[in-house]
């Protein structure tokens, strides 16, 4: 097969709850989780010498086998049972790099869609899936994309029911300096808020419940305003990241922003609005103050997909 192309969006979290430890030492979490157009390439080309290698425009990001898409290429390979397989696959980033906006998980996400197709490997997308778990706890949703629910660690997914993406527009910024360790935040999150976590299956399930009938997910149907966006993780990170706190400032000076809120860990923050029109008249209105800051920002839709080839 010739070389095949795939794409590899961003996602935001529009609700993040930790809900509290679950036996195994991670946080149980009840997420929504939205896919946008902003992505970057996958290319992939079959070789026949069974080796596997990455190249990136980036020249900051690795591409030996710390990388999720070896890591994926390695596993379908492994599950596959033909050691034979190689492929030469190049990466084009569009997604900054340790965001908050799951690149990395999309990007293993995609080697593992592409690879399906250019191996003609035949797993279906539930195998695709339990591969992607292994892998990461994003890495299902962005095989899956659109707007989903996202339980326990973010790899139990349930979909939000609405009939097409939300058609918000989505300013998007990220200061190229700042990173905010995951780790680093979930440990802030317990040490300031254990005492109130939930505690048991029956108690998760309780908050899962109210979340599937949450006014968020009428908002983002359309058929009823959109409410302030939920994170707790940036209860923890904006009092201690200046790039957090300064960025947020901007965006709630928007005019027309229906809410506005950190992703996932951060440090990249997103303000939305009613449509691509007004997110776009936001970052005209907001750039001067973005770009004094040193922000790179983007103005994106929500789409309805994850990893697809091109």
């Amino acid at each position: 097969m010739a070389e095949l192309q795939v794409s590899t969006p961003a996602k935001i979290n529009l609700h993040l709850e930790v809900l509290g430890l679950r036996p195994d030492g991670f946080h149980e979490l009840a997420m929504v989780m939205q896919t946008l157009d902003l992505a970057d390439n996958l290319s992939l080309r079959p070789t026949a010498d069974g080796a596997v290698t990455l190249r990136c425009d980036r020249a900051d990001l690795p591409t030996d086998g710390n990388n999720l898409i070896v890591k994926a290429a390695e596993l379908i390979k492994q599950r596959v049972g033909l050691p034979e397989l190689g492929v030469a696959m190049e990466l084009t980033k569009r997604i900054p790099i340790g965001a908050g906006l799951a690149g990395g998980s999309s990007n293993g996400a995609a080697a593992l869609v592409g690879l399906n197709t250019l191996w003609g490997c035949g797993f279906s997308s539930a195998q695709l899936s339990a591969m992607a778990a292994e892998l990461g706890s994003d890495m299902p949703f962005c095989i899956d994309g659109g707007t989903q629910l996202c339980f326990g660690r973010g790899e139990v997914l349930e979909s939000a029911g609405l009939a097409k993406p939300p058609s918000l527009g989505v300013l998007l910024i990220k200061h190229p300096d700042s990173s905010v360790s995951t780790p680093w935040a979930y440990k802030q999150c317990r040490e300031q808020f254990g005492a109130s976590y939930l505690s048991g299956e029956a108690e998760f399930e309780q908050r899962r419940r109210a979340l599937r009938q949450a006014p968020l997910l009428t908002g983002l149907s359309g058929e009823g305003p959109l409410q302030e966006i939920r994170n707790d993780l940036q209860k923890v990170v904006e009092p201690e990241v200046a790039s957090v706190r300064e960025g947020l400032s901007i965006l709630r000076r928007a005019d027309a922003a229906l809410a506005v809120s950190m992703s996932g860990s951060g440090p990249s923050m997103f303000a939305l609005f009613a449509d691509h029109e007004a997110a776009t008249r936001a970052q005209q209105q907001l750039a001067a103050a973005l770009e004094a800051a040193g922000f790179a920002f983007w103005v994106c839709r929500c789409t309805g997909s994850g990893a697809t080839l091109v």
